[in-house]
């Protein structure tokens, strides 16, 4: 069985040294419960899924104090959200690190009661999928890039049973997790359809209108569902840049399925030599591209793309504060054209950095101080400078 370091496990491992309680946070089938059980071997282990764990928090405070000397993980804890101001009192009699490793699948934003009760009790993290770093010792980019992070997707024996998998999380989040994790009501069509819509949208910008006429239900259930969707670490919301108020600027977010395995299973692409035959390739790349860098991004830098009316548009802008320090282009051939409306887009920004990222290409300058490079190497060498 393949092993992976995740990177992510340094960081919890320093944390829970000095926090009471640390979250690991991301989707379904990611890996979190693996990585937990990693972290320390002197644990006690509850799933909020198996009612004879649930069993035996009927009492809950009395139960988790007796366990005060071990580890306690516990999983899936969005289902059981009332567990957040039982946990308070604990950690408060006895603030030792390290006493809790709380696993979920849903943002604390979106679970009533969670984000505020445990305020600086604990430290959040999210565990995202497989990153291309963690994985290119075994697997190549293509493989990462078509089958995405997942680990039973991406380690998967064959495209064929790695597609199975995708289909059979993409079935289980529309037909039970996701209206599970936040404990609301769903229509598992409306979510399939809206799903596949946005899959076939994926890069473009989020228009709730546009997507409500088309699937006969009002713009807020819409926008209802993409907060779920996103709320569930399955969709990513790249807002626009527009501190600039020189220019008339769009300023609709764009929307991007954040696993690319689970976009081509979405739009049904079998292999990755059919995706070159797809018109969603092109924006596959990008968003692929995307959320490697917000997976090894610095954590006080955050992620936006700048369109003006005029058309100039940069994929990618990184900006720490108020100050954007790098502007991306993405493009997918390995001899790209820098185009006048990406130079134009660092005319008005004014960034310390400019980067085309390609998948294979060497690293060179352009005439326009353009750094061309692919984009392990800028993963690897650039990424940690900005």
């Amino acid at each position: 069985m393949v092993t992976i370091d995740r990177l992510l496990a340094k960081v919890l491992m320093k944390r829970l040294k000095t926090s009471p309680a640390i979250a690991i946070l991301g989707p379904r089938q990611v890996g979190k419960t693996t990585l937990a059980k990693q972290l320390n071997k002197d644990f006690i282990y509850l799933d909020m899924e198996n009612p004879r764990d649930t069993a035996k928090l009927q009492d809950s405070y009395s139960y988790l104090e007796s366990l005060e000397k071990a580890t306690v993980i516990i999983d899936e804890v969005q289902l059981m959200p009332e567990l957040f101001s039982i946990l308070r009192p604990l950690i408060d009699a006895k603030r030792t690190p390290g006493r809790f490793i709380l696993l979920g699948s849903a943002s604390p934003e979106l679970v009533k009661g969670i984000s505020e009760t445990l305020a600086g009790r604990i430290s959040y993290n999210e565990l995202t999928p497989i990153n291309l770093t963690e994985i290119i010792k075994i697997k190549d980019y293509t493989t990462h890039w078509f089958r995405g992070g997942f680990p039973d997707a991406l380690l998967a024996t064959s495209d064929e049973f790695s597609k199975n998998w995708i289909d059979d999380f993409i079935k289980s989040y529309v037909e039970r997790d996701l209206a599970k994790m936040f404990g609301v009501d769903l229509a598992p069509t409306l979510l399939r359809n809206f799903w596949n819509m946005l899959a076939h949208s994926n890069g473009n910008l989020f228009n709730a209108e546009l997507f409500s006429r088309s699937l006969g239900v009002s713009a807020p259930t819409v926008t209802r569902y993409l907060d779920f969707l996103e709320g569930g670490y399955l969709i990513r919301r790249l807002q626009p840049w527009f501190v600039n108020a020189k220019k008339r600027l769009v300023k609709s977010p764009k929307t991007y399925i954040r696993d690319t395995g689970i976009l081509h299973g979405l739009l049904n692409i079998p292999s990755y030599e059919d995706l070159f035959g797809h018109p969603i390739i092109g924006s596959s790349w990008e968003g692929y591209v995307i959320e490697q860098i917000y997976q090894l991004k610095n954590q006080h830098t955050d992620l936006f793309f700048y369109r003006t009316q005029a058309g100039a548009e940069c994929d990618l802008v990184l900006v720490k504060g108020i100050t954007p320090v790098a502007c991306i282009e993405i493009k997918l051939s390995n001899s790209p054209v820098i185009s006048k409306g990406f130079i134009n887009c660092t005319e008005d920004l004014e960034p310390k950095f400019k980067y085309v990222i390609t998948p294979q290409s060497d690293t060179y300058k352009t005439t326009n101080d353009v750094v061309v490079t692919n984009l392990r190497n800028f993963l690897e060498e650039f990424l940690p400078k900005i």
